[in-house]
């Protein structure tokens, strides 16, 4: 290794921390399954939307595309070198998200779709010929599971972008059970808590480690999350316009927007309905509410006299029981759905039913645990603990299972509601 290479990798971790890996034919199964998802998103639409108009919350899809394959390169074949070079001349200048701003990646000269496919396709053979052909080391382990996740990730990205845009439903998208009626709160005793992830769990990410001990006092938390129904009647009490129930920067978000109502809800003839991708649905009433900012949830809390959980408490209850196999239902309602009995279509949402439903706003503000080192993709955690981010927990219905654990975090900042995204409350 030269003096360079070196220089690199220097404060990477042991990788052999995180334990045995998984086996490299189900990395390799994981690497095609996450490329034939990001295909049939782009399948689900038509060449002229690959043209969308400027906007903080979306990436042109023909740049995220080909940022998500020059991730998988830059990190499984040139091992975060800038001095190994890309099979794509230029690709550094035109996807590292660490250099490129948000805003310049419209204006961009990249390659047409269908070399920007070639090359995800190209990037993903190499992986696919490096897990076959070569020992499965914890480094190499580590750096293919990054990139499958990255590109889960982005996946998960490309449906918010999807239903921002008003794009058609893709066919395998399913969403999440309804909770059924209001329940009780889950009472929680005092106790301590080991708050993170231990090592040999498995790949986790750095803003995940490690676990920690800390003491919670006895909460009560709520079985389910809020549904249509319960954030219905705080609209119609006119929440969206009581400037008390607002934080400073809620109120002047409502107002900036002119909401009345959560994002993509509309009232018709006293009917109130929601648009879910390209389709204007019938609210159901027992649905958890979702596209709802953390501001929202907050003036909700507000409301109620209640609040929204830590994310400590939240992490808690989560490993308080054991978790149920998801139920959902397809795709936004219309008549294509399988039969099942009602009862077990709206009995998913319990107590140990936190994940993989949809992102749950907590009031945590996204920060490092004790003795935070960034991992060797830096950019994931540290550049947000400066920011006003909020800790989202649990996962949505498009989060593949494999990325699903009580102890993933998620981040974004309190204006965003275009994510999959509702939350639950706790007693004051």
């Amino acid at each position: 290794m030269n003096i360079t290479e070196s220089s690199h990798r220097a404060g990477w971790p042991d990788f052999s921390v995180y334990g045995s890996p998984p086996p490299a034919a189900t990395l390799a199964a994981w690497l095609r399954e996450t490329h034939a998802r990001t295909g049939a998103l782009f399948s689900a639409i038509d060449a002229a939307r690959l043209a969308v108009p400027q906007s903080r919350i979306v990436n042109p899809p023909q740049w995220e595309i080909g940022h998500v394959g020059w991730f998988q390169e830059f990190w499984v074949q040139r091992r975060g070198s800038q001095d190994a070079p890309s099979m794509l001349r230029g690709a550094d200048r035109l996807y590292d998200s660490a250099q490129v701003p948000h805003g310049t990646r419209w204006s961009l000269d990249l390659p047409d779709i269908d070399a920007t496919r070639r090359y995800c396709d190209s990037v993903m053979e190499r992986s696919l010929e490096a897990l076959d052909r070569a020992p499965l080391t914890h480094e190499l382990a580590y750096f293919t599971q990054l990139s499958i996740f990255h590109q889960d990730m982005h996946n998960e990205a490309f449906c918010y972008m999807w239903h921002t845009l008003g794009y058609p439903v893709p066919d395998f998208l399913a969403v999440p059970a309804a909770p059924g009626a209001p329940a009780a709160d889950i009472e929680i005793p005092a106790r301590s808590f080991m708050l993170g992830a231990m090592p040999g769990s498995g790949f986790v990410f750095d803003n995940e480690k490690w676990r920690h001990e800390i003491t919670l006092p006895a909460y009560a938390i709520a079985a389910n999350a809020v549904t249509n129904a319960e954030f219905l009647a705080f609209v119609e009490d006119a929440g969206y316009r009581r400037g008390d129930l607002w934080s400073a920067a809620g109120w002047q978000m409502v107002q900036e927007l002119a909401l009345e109502a959560p994002r993509y809800w509309q009232c018709d003839a006293g009917a109130w309905k929601v648009r879910r991708f390209d389709r204007v649905i019938a609210l159901d009433p027992l649905e958890p509410v979702m596209h709802v900012s953390f501001h929202e949830a907050e003036a909700y809390c507000r409301w109620t006299g209640r609040r929204l959980p830590t994310e400590a408490e939240w992490e808690c209850a989560a490993a308080s029981g054991p978790d149920e196999p998801r139920k959902r239902r397809y795709p936004w309602g219309d008549n294509t759905e399988p039969p099942v009995e009602a009862a077990a279509r709206r009995s998913a949402w319990g107590a140990h039913r936190m994940s993989g439903n949809l992102w749950e706003w907590t009031s945590s503000r996204f920060a490092p645990y004790p003795d935070f080192i960034a991992d060797p993709y830096r950019e994931y955690s540290a550049p947000w603990f400066v920011d006003d981010h909020r800790v989202l927990r649990g996962g949505s219905f498009v989060t593949p299972l494999r990325l699903l654990r009580n102890t993933w975090r998620n981040f974004y900042p309190p204006h965003r509601a275009d994510v999959f995204c509702g939350f639950r409350t706790c007693a004051a």
